[in-house]
């Protein structure tokens, strides 16, 4: 029997499955300490889980128009208004089942087989395959730790070609927390105008940086960027809410109708109740963001100060997010128990054998020299994991 050849090309997620090991090894009763988290260790705030309930007292609890509800995206047009500058209309915004599969509306609504995405390494793990599975061509671009792990203008523009179609802009970003300045997205804007591309700007971790640096959405930096952006963002991270799977996009409504065609035949409408509720976490005041955000910012600086104190391992200071990728290149070549650590998966497998901590390796995201951190895990976590990692990293031989 012969299945998707596309499926089969299809990479699983590092992220998931070394996440998956650890919780079956803590299910053992095993002291895993886990850094692999892509979500906040709060609650949801009460005051949205109670819209919620609400929504289920009162019946809200049918299908709803495949693009999600009127209030929400009301409320998402004001949010945009609000703190980005951009001004949408209902017809150009669409609620999707979490914002990645906002990501995959996206690429199947602009892709036709053949066309090039550029992409900058390190990215998130489902940004390639999501490309792939709309026929799209996955284009890297490397970046490098000296320049904050963002696009070289130079570098981007040689990654052009006439078959390019997206170039993908992530900030704050996952894995490396870093943040564009507004300079930084006007040079890339002006490079779309240049040679017609579409942006595509997830700005998913948007409230969440750290000290003097502010988030900027690329599409309000003129009205042609405007016009050639699809900006994707959702309330997972910023309200705590990523089992509620509520993410949505803004674009031109062209893109948009295409966007929600596809969607009303895969998915339809996103979960009723959780989008009444992503209504009061939009319409909400920011104090438990803030809170958050100040909880995140102790642990990084904690976070990024041990590790610049354990020799052979260094990281530079992430401006957002919450994830901090670690070098670990100066441990190639030596051993733990006899297993000689090669590169970033075999790193990982070892601490997570000798030392029961549990890190993403950074080949998921294109960097082999890397591990990622995630600081979504309380200050005691944070401590004892990284006090194992120096212990680990000390024994190699």
């Amino acid at each position: 029997m012969i299945l998707s050849k596309k499926a089969q090309q299809i990479q699983p997620s590092i992220t998931l499955a070394i996440t998956a090991k650890a919780k079956k090894m803590k299910s053992e009763g095993i002291d895993v300490i886990g850094f692999g988290a892509g979500e906040p260790d709060f609650n949801t705030p009460e005051n949205i889980q109670n819209a919620a309930i609400q929504a289920i007292k009162q019946g809200f609890t049918k299908y709803t128009a495949a693009s999600g509800i009127t209030e929400l995206k009301e409320a998402i047009a004001n949010k945009f208004y609000k703190d980005n500058g951009l001004k949408y209309n209902a017809s150009q915004i669409i609620i999707s089942t979490g914002a990645k599969q906002c990501l995959a509306n996206a690429f199947s609504a602009t892709l036709n087989p053949g066309d090039e995405v550029i992409i900058p390494i390190p990215y998130w793990v489902s940004y390639p395959e999501l490309v792939k599975l709309a026929d799209g061509v996955p284009v890297f671009v490397e970046t490098s730790e000296a320049n904050n792990f963002k696009y070289d203008i130079k570098d981007l523009e040689k990654a052009i070609t006439d078959k390019t179609k997206i170039i993908l802009v992530n900030s704050p970003n996952n894995p490396t927390g870093t943040v564009y300045t507004k300079e930084e997205l006007i040079a890339i804007a002006q490079l779309a105008k240049k040679h017609d591309l579409i942006i595509l700007s997830d700005e998913i971790y948007e409230k969440l940086i750290y000290g003097d640096e502010k988030h900027i959405s690329i599409g309000s930096l003129s009205e042609d960027a405007y016009n050639r952006t699809i900006t994707i963002n959702g309330v997972s991270k910023t309200y705590s809410m990523t089992g509620w799977r509520i993410g949505y996009a803004a674009a031109n409504e062209e893109i948009i109708k295409l966007m929600s065609s596809l969607q009303s035949h895969t998915t339809a409408n996103p979960n009723s109740i959780a989008q009444y509720a992503s209504v009061e976490a939009l319409n909400s005041d920011e104090v438990q963001i803030e809170k958050m955000v100040k909880e995140f910012k102790s642990r990084r600086d904690y976070m990024v100060k041990k590790i610049n104190e354990i020799e052979n391992l260094s990281c530079t200071e992430p401006k957002g997010a919450f994830y901090v990728m670690m070098n670990i290149s100066k441990t190639f070549g030596k051993k733990s128990n006899g297993c000689e650590v090669k590169d970033s998966l075999t790193f990982s497998q070892a601490l997570l054998e000798k030392e029961k901590v549990a890190v993403i390796p950074g080949i998921g995201f294109g960097m082999d020299n890397y591990v990622r951190l995630s600081y979504a895990t309380s200050m005691d976590n944070i401590k004892a994991g990284l006090d194992r990692i120096e212990k680990f990293v000390a024994e190699l031989q």
